[in-house]
C-alpha cells in the first residue's frame, strides 16, 4: 500500500485502475534496486494475501486458530477472516493483470497450497483440525483461480465455500458437544442412530466440499480445475495436476471424518455414549439454513456470477474478453472435464476401503515400520512447524533474550534508568551522611570553611578583588583542601 501510494498518490481503486495502463513496465527503486513497479506491487500484495489467506509458507497459524470456539471458527475461518486475502486479490485484479510474472507465482502457490493442505488433512485426528486444513486447501483453489486470471470464479468459490465449510464447522461443534467435548475422531464412532441429523448434515457439507454434481462445490471448485486444464500450457498442466490430486485427498479426508465419527465401531467412553444426544433446535436452525445454501447456492448463482454477459461484476474485477481460457473451457475434452469428479469418487472409495477394512493399523504406522516416517511426515504437517521452531523461532527468541533482554533491558536501561538512579542516590546519601559526625569542632570547622568560601565568591564578584590580600586567598584554598581530605 505504501508503494502504491508513493507511485499513484492515492489508494482509491478507481483512480489506480484508470492509471494502471500508463504505469506498465515503469521501474521503481525499492531497497535501492530497480524493479518493475506493477510486479513489485503485485508480489508485495500477494505476500499479504499469503499471510491472511494461509498460503503455503505462511499457513501454520490457521490450524492452531481452531482452538477457539466452534461458532467463531465457522464465522471467521470459513466466511470472513481468512477469505479477506482472496478478496483483496480479486479486487486488485487489474494490477495483477498488467504485471509480467506475478500471476504465475500466484497460480503456483495456490495449487501447491491446495495439494499440501489436503495431504496434511488426511493424516490429522482432531476433527476441527481436519476441517481447518480443508479451509486452507480450498483457499489454495481460490488463489489458483485468481492466478489463472479467473477472478470471478475465485470469488464464486469463496462465496459457495463459506456455506458448506461453516456447515461442517458447526456440525463438528454439534458432534463435539454431544460427545463430551471430545475432538479426537479416534474416540468417536457408532453415532449414526444417536446423531442422525448431524450425520445427514455432515454428508451434505462433505459432498459439497468434494464437488459432488449439482451441489455448491461442484459449480465453483470443479470449474477451477476445468479452466486450469484449458490454458494449454505446460505450467498449467502441472498446476492442474496438483489441483486434481488435492481434490482426491479432499474426498479422502471428507469421508474419513464421516466414517470415523459416525460409522466405525464405538471407541468413545461409555458415559459419553450414554449421554450422547442431538443438539437443541436453536443450534440446528443455522445448520439447516447452511445445508440448504450448500445444496442450491451454486445452481442459483452460477449464471449471474460466472456469465460473461451478466454485468454482475461491472468494473469490480478485471475480465478480458480476449481471455482464451474462459472460451476454451467450453470445448475441453469430456475426460478432462470429468477428471475432478472421478478423482473425488476414487478418493471417497479409497477412504472407505482404508478405514472399513483397517488397512493401516497403528502398529503399521509406528516409527519402526516402513510407513512410519511417511505417516510422521504428513501428520506433523510436512515439518513446517519444526523448521520454523528450530531454525527461526528458537534462534530469534535466544537472540532477543541475550541482546535485548539481558544487554539492553536488564543492562543498559536498568543501569541508566531505575537501578542506576537508585544506586546514585543511595551513594550520594551515604556520602552526605558522612558529614554528620556529631562532633562540635567538625561542625565549627565546616561552618568556617563555608563562610570563607562564601566570602571568596562574594569577593570574586567585585572589582576590588584585585586588592584582596593574597595570604587570605591562600588560607581559603588550603581550608577547602583540608576539608576534602578530612572527609
Amino acid at each position: 500500500m505504501l508503494v502504491i501510494f508513493d507511485a499513484f498518490k492515492t489508494l482509491d481503486y478507481s483512480t489506480i485502475f484508470a492509471l494502471i495502463p500508463y504505469f506498465h513496465n515503469v521501474s521503481y527503486s525499492f531497497l535501492n534496486i530497480d524493479l518493475n513497479l506493477l510486479d513489485l506491487v503485485s508480489l508485495l500484495l500477494f505476500i499479504g494475501v499469503a499471510g491472511k489467506s494461509a498460503q503455503i509458507g505462511l499457513h501454520v497459524w490457521l490450524p492452531d486458530a481452531m482452538e477457539g470456539p466452534t461458532p467463531v471458527s465457522a464465522l471467521i475461518h470459513a466466511a470472513t477472516m481468512v477469505t479477506a486475502g482472496v478478496f483483496i486479490l480479486v479486487r486488485s485484479s487489474i494490477i495483477f493483470e498488467y504485471s509480467n510474472y506475478a500471476l504465475g507465482v500466484v497460480a503456483f502457490f495456490g495449487a501447491l497450497t491446495a495439494f499440501l493442505a489436503s495431504t496434511v488433512g488426511v493424516f490429522q485426528n482432531d476433527i476441527k483440525r481436519v476441517i481447518a486444513y480443508s479451509t486452507c486447501s480450498q483457499l489454495g483453489y481460490m488463489v489458483l483461480a485468481a492466478g489463472m486470471s479467473l477472478y470471478f470464479v475465485s470469488f464464486f468459490h469463496l462465496f459457495t465455500h463459506a456455506f458448506f465449510k461453516a456447515l461442517l464447522f458447526l456440525g463438528a461443534g454439534a458432534v463435539i458437544h454431544a460427545l463430551g467435548d471430545e475432538q479426537d475422531m479416534r474416540r468417536y464412532g457408532g453415532t449414526i442412530s444417536l446423531l442422525p441429523f448431524s450425520y445427514v448434515l455432515f454428508w451434505v457439507g462433505s459432498l459439497a466440499l468434494m464437488g459432488f454434481p449439482f451441489l455448491a462445490g461442484f459449480y465453483s471448485k470443479d470449474i477451477i480445475i476445468e479452466f486450469t486444464f484449458s490454458a494449454f500450457r505446460v505450467d498449467s498442466y502441472i498446476v492442474g495436476l496438483l489441483a486434481v490430486l488435492g481434490a482426491f485427498f479432499t474426498a479422502f479426508y471428507s469421508f474419513k471424518v464421516i466414517y470415523l465419527t459416525f460409522m466405525q465401531y464405538p471407541s468413545s467412553y461409555r458415559s459419553y455414549i450414554d449421554g450422547c444426544h442431538e443438539a437443541p433446535v436453536i443450534m440446528y436452525l443455522p445448520l439447516l439454513l447452511l445445508s440448504f445454501l450448500s445444496i442450491f447456492s451454486g445452481f442459483f448463482f452460477k449464471d449471474i456470477v460466472l456469465s460473461s454477459g451478466s454485468g454482475f461484476w461491472s468494473n469490480a474485477t478485471a475480465f478480458w474478453l480476449s481471455n482464451s481460457i474462459f472460451w476454451d473451457a467450453h470445448s475441453l475434452a469430456p475426460t478432462l472435464k470429468l477428471m475432478p469428479l472421478f478423482f473425488s469418487l476414487f478418493g471417497c472409495l479409497a477412504s472407505f476401503f482404508v478405514y472399513r477394512f483397517s488397512v493401516f493399523t497403528p502398529s503399521l504406522l509406528r516409527g519402526g515400520s516402513v510407513l512410519g516416517p511417511v505417516y510422521s511426515f504428513f501428520n506433523r504437517k510436512w515439518y513446517f512447524d519444526n523448521v520454523y521452531n528450530d531454525f527461526l523461532l528458537h534462534g530469534t527468541i535466544k537472540f532477543g533474550y541475550v541482546v535485548f533482554v539481558k544487554s539492553v533491558d536488564k543492562g543498559l536501561l536498568e543501569f541508566i534508568g531505575p537501578l542506576g538512579l537508585v544506586r546514585f542516590f543511595r551513594g550520594a546519601a551515604a556520602t552526605a551522611s558522612s558529614f554528620q559526625s556529631g562532633l562540635l569542632y567538625h561542625y565549627a570547622f565546616v561552618f568556617l570553611v563555608g563562610l570563607l568560601l562564601v566570602l571568596t565568591l562574594f569577593a570574586f564578584s567585585f572589582s576590588w578583588l584585585y586588592f584582596l590580600e593574597p595570604s587570605l586567598v591562600f588560607i581559603i584554598l588550603m581550608s577547602a583542601v583540608v576539608l576534602l581530605v578530612f572527609n
